[in-house]
């Protein structure tokens, strides 16, 4: 601890991400990253955007990426805000909408950044916990509260949220803002987004991270009606007026455009979940009903840890969370089917 730190810095507990060992080649199941690369026409963009024109900034209003989301929700471009990956969109909003003294609302098991911020921001919250199946109750959000945060699907459990249930929220809460962050939406949820005309509260979260193949990229994206977008751009021009570089915008926009590899790419990953899923439930395996890019497992007769460890010394990377309630489960992320094979091989030897 440096004698230079300030209070706020001595106090912080980050975030830690998936580890990215050097020491030899891995398997990389740990960051939900996407199994297969990004569409050939958005390395094309790229590529064209690496021009003289770098000499120059970037267009701050990110006006053609915004319009090109805008259509393909259905929603206009004043509706629409993208910044360098949804973690950056989440502490504009923290600091756009949460106010110290009147706690937020967020489940005891979901994505570990939110407490990060809540600490960072010094914004008060209360954990809803979960229930016995890892399902996010909607009663305990139906009380006072200065905001709600859902994680859907939700990390690390990768379970959905019916878009019923999130109405319920909604409407209780009008007068505070209900963030969802979707990042791993596109994998079997039901988004959230075709209710944004109807709930002026309403913040919708995205991300090119996962399935549009982009982790590399950084580029998120939030959705709400023009005042909460307003009330973002206020926060991030008092930060960073530039948060794209010319090569996230080109290749995002075409990420967008390019529908048909969207499609594809999803649906492959999709079906290797199921087949996985399946495979270890045969084998003894508890596996969450995942609607993301990853699985949620836990094995009756085998610590967690262990298999962690073993698998860590066959080369292959997975998530284990040394936290309460979920200390003997593993965070797997869906790999292309040949990873998963392997990954499937190791796991009957240790089992």
């Amino acid at each position: 601890m440096s004698k230079y730190w300030n209070e706020l810095t001595r106090s912080l507990d980050p975030y830690v991400p998936g580890e990215q060992p050097k020491d030899k080649e891995y398997i990389k199941l740990n960051a939900n990253e996407s199994a297969y690369a990004p569409s050939p026409k958005v390395l094309e963009a790229i590529k064209r955007a690496a021009n003289e024109d770098l000499r120059m900034y970037p267009d701050a209003n990110c006006y053609e990426l915004r319009d090109t989301i805008a259509q393909y929700y259905g929603l206009k471009r004043e509706q629409i805000f993208v910044g360098n990956g949804s973690d950056e969109l989440l502490a504009f909003s923290f600091m756009a909408f949460f106010t110290q003294g009147k706690p937020i609302l967020y489940p005891d098991i979901t994505y570990s950044f939110y407490p990060v911020y809540s600490k960072l921001f010094k914004i008060d919250y209360k954990l809803i916990p979960l229930d016995e199946e890892f399902n996010i109750p909607v009663d305990p959000f139906l009380s006072e509260n200065g905001g709600v945060i859902i994680s859907n699907p939700n990390a690390p459990t990768a379970k959905d949220m019916p878009l019923e249930s999130i109405q319920k929220i909604l409407k209780y809460n009008l007068d505070k803002v209900v963030l969802v962050d979707e990042a791993y939406i596109d994998f079997g949820g039901e988004s959230a987004v075709k209710l944004i005309d109807q709930y002026p509260n309403l913040l919708v979260m995205q991300t090119f991270s996962k399935s549009r193949c982009l982790a590399g990229l950084r580029v998120g994206f939030v959705m709400g009606q023009k005042d909460l977008i307003e009330g973002i751009n206020r926060i991030k021009n008092s930060i960073n007026s530039y948060t794209l570089d010319r090569a996230a915008l080109a290749g995002a926009v075409e990420a967008i455009k390019d529908e048909t590899y969207f499609q594809e790419n999803r649906k492959r990953i999709i079906k290797t979940r199921e087949r996985i899923s399946k495979s270890l439930r045969e084998i003894g395996f508890k596996v969450t009903d995942s609607k993301a890019n990853f699985i949620f497992i836990s094995h009756s007769s085998i610590n967690a840890d262990k298999i962690f460890a073993e698998l860590k010394g066959k080369g292959i990377l997975v998530r284990y969370f040394k936290i309460p309630r979920i200390d003997n489960f593993l965070r797997i992320g869906i790999g292309t089917d040949e990873e998963m094979d392997i990954f499937m091989k190791a796991i009957k030897e240790i089992v």
